[in-house]
């Protein structure tokens, strides 16, 4: 079984890059979608062609901002939206689906921003969902994934010198953050499968061409429960899919 994520940086915009063709490409039995920068009935609109799939979507109240989706073959046991605190659920970045055996929970991680605006709000925020997360596995393991908006180590982006604690994506309290979850019981997979890869990376700036040259970040990425850890066979990054400034990562149950 496949599980992919994707940042498609708009929803609507993707579909007109060889989305569909990707999606069977990908073979992803779950799709989860970041940027989707639509409202929940213009993304299953957008959508409409997946009929064989349920399609679940989490808009944020701004139009054409944000927003987060899932697309399954098999149907959950039960769908929610956002974490529960208002401060943090007006822009639609997180959804959970319930299945049998865990939680899978899709995510929008806000970013700092380029003038590092957003950045206290950022702690304020990874600490809030590292919390919801905690209390979902209470009940069930928690799968997470989705663009977390952080390099986590100096081996995650081709140019870390020049970008540590400079840069949004690559600031000492975001590695924090990140820190936190995965020391907290949240495993990176890519990593626990490929712990010394290096230039693998799943977003890389529109400029100079970046793509072409590989310098990119690796920000997207798929956390698991550490008692889930058994049931994957491998983790993936699909840095041949185009369609977005983000490729999709994956793990394989």
């Amino acid at each position: 079984m496949k599980i992919i994520s994707w940042n498609v940086n708009g929803v609507r915009a993707v579909l007109k890059k060889d989305f569909t063709e990707s999606f069977k490409e990908m073979g992803a039995d779950i799709l989860c979608l970041q940027e989707t920068k639509a409202q929940d009935d213009q993304v299953v609109e957008a959508l409409a062609d997946f009929g064989d799939y349920h399609i679940y979507a989490n808009s944020a109240i701004k139009k054409g901002y944000s927003g987060t989706a899932i697309i399954s073959k098999e149907k959950p046991l039960n769908v929610t939206k956002d974490m529960g605190i208002e401060e943090h659920d007006q822009e639609g970045r997180v959804l959970c689906a319930e299945y049998e055996n865990y939680f899978l929970v899709t995510v929008y991680v806000p970013n700092s921003g380029s003038a590092l605006k957003r950045l206290d709000y950022r702690q304020g925020w990874d600490k809030d969902f590292f919390d919801y997360l905690k209390k979902l596995e209470e009940t069930k393991p928690v799968l997470v994934c989705g663009d977390f908006n952080v390099a986590h180590t100096a081996i995650d982006l081709a140019r870390p010198k020049p970008n540590y604690n400079k840069s949004a994506g690559y600031m000492q309290a975001e590695i924090d953050g990140m820190d936190r979850f995965t020391q907290g019981g949240f495993k990176d997979t890519f990593r626990h499968f490929y712990p010394e890869v290096t230039d693998k990376y799943s977003w890389w700036s529109y400029r100079a061409g970046a793509r072409g040259k590989n310098v990119g970040w690796r920000i997207d990425y798929f956390l698991s429960s550490e008692s889930f850890l058994p049931q994957l066979k491998d983790a993936f990054i699909c840095d041949q899919i185009m369609g977005s400034d983000h490729c999709p990562v994956g793990v394989e149950l």
